[in-house]
């Protein structure tokens, strides 16, 4: 099984955390993105988007991290991360979404500008970031986890951004329930430490 990757990227991130929390092996093929070998076969042949990560099972393809997680989970990670019953899977299925939209146009578009130079709103990303910080560090002040009380998909796919924060420029030191839930998350057996 191989997972298109790049070490820097928090999507890509996400995928290789969760597998080796759930103990999957994935080979890593590394993409040259600074010269463009993502909009080139075969690559482009395996997702027309030019995005990363991108999984191949065989002869089955997923890209998005979110599907790639669902995938993986589903495929070899077992009910403790992705359960069997349908209010568990839309419980996480919203932290999916979650991390999708509101962290990735908040703390991941913060660290795209500080880090990378992308061309984005910065002001509008820290104000972003701000709000879903308040929000993530509000649940986290009852819950351990995002979702049915231990660690999912959930986790993996919103951990990554809020633990890079700072590479945006974004203070974490004001969020102590997440600072908490980081501190669980590098707990676990198998993390995998962030790029």
């Amino acid at each position: 099984m191989k997972l298109y990757d790049l070490d820097v990227s928090g999507n890509c991130y996400k995928v290789r955390l969760f597998a080796s929390l759930a103990r999957i092996d994935l080979e890593l093929v590394s993409v040259d993105l600074a010269n463009g070998a993502h909009k080139q076969p075969p690559l482009s042949d395996l997702n027309p988007l030019g995005q990363l990560p991108v999984l191949e099972d065989g002869p089955y393809v997923v890209r998005d991290s979110q599907a790639i997680l669902v995938y993986l989970a589903g495929a070899y990670g077992g009910l403790a991360w992705w359960p069997a019953h349908p209010q568990g899977q839309a419980d996480i299925m919203q932290w999916l979404s979650f991390a999708a939209n509101e962290v990735q146009h908040s703390l991941c578009a913060a660290r795209l500008i500080k880090k990378f130079a992308v061309e984005l709103d910065r002001h509008q990303a820290l104000a972003r970031s701000a709000v879903v910080l308040a929000l993530l560090d509000s649940h986290l002040e009852h819950n351990d986890w995002l979702a049915i009380g231990r660690p999912t998909l959930a986790d993996c796919a919103v951990y990554p951004y809020v633990a890079l924060a700072p590479e945006g420029d974004v203070d974490l030191k004001p969020y102590r329930h997440i600072a908490r839930w980081i501190g669980r998350m590098e707990a676990l057996p198998g993390y995998l430490p962030k790029p």
